[in-house]
């Protein structure tokens, strides 16, 4: 670690505290004696989105936030509930170790929470994820889902 004020490269570290997503670290330089924080993060692995195409493409949280949003539009949801559910499967993407993940993996996992969270975003999301040709299909869906909620 370089200090900030002599460029000196032997710290020592005074105190440490996790914040959550990092370890904040109190550093004092063996130098000059100055003193000045470091933050260190894990940094995930680059995840690739195989999609139906077999085209391979970088995971995109922001790409996920809008499929779930779209689904979710003119719901009563709570303002956090979104964001911990892309949270929840970004972790578990992550969680599977895998530098690949296929998209079909992401979509069930999306469904899963909707399902959870709000059975008319569940279904919106379904018929777009699952394209619905007709209204039978979407019908057997919506019929699954039912009885799905009668046997928990």
């Amino acid at each position: 670690m370089k200090c900030p004020y002599c460029g000196g490269t032997e710290s020592r570290v005074k105190d440490s505290r996790d914040i959550g997503d990092a370890i904040h670290r109190r550093r004092e330089c063996e130098r000059c004696k100055g003193r000045f924080s470091t933050y260190e993060r894990v940094e995930p692995s680059h995840l690739m989105v195989i999609k139906r195409d077999q085209r391979r493409e970088p995971f995109d949280r922001q790409k996920l936030y809008i499929g779930i949003r779209k689904a979710c539009e003119k719901r009563p949801l709570p303002v956090g509930e979104i964001e911990s559910a892309i949270d929840e499967i970004e972790q578990e993407l992550y969680r599977m170790g895998r530098q690949e993940v296929p998209s079909s993996v992401i979509g069930e996992l999306v469904m899963e929470r909707l399902r959870r969270m709000d059975k008319i975003a569940y279904i919106r999301f379904a018929s777009v994820y699952r394209s619905f040709g007709d209204v039978e299909t979407m019908f057997e869906e919506i019929q699954q889902l039912l009885n799905r909620e009668k046997a928990e």
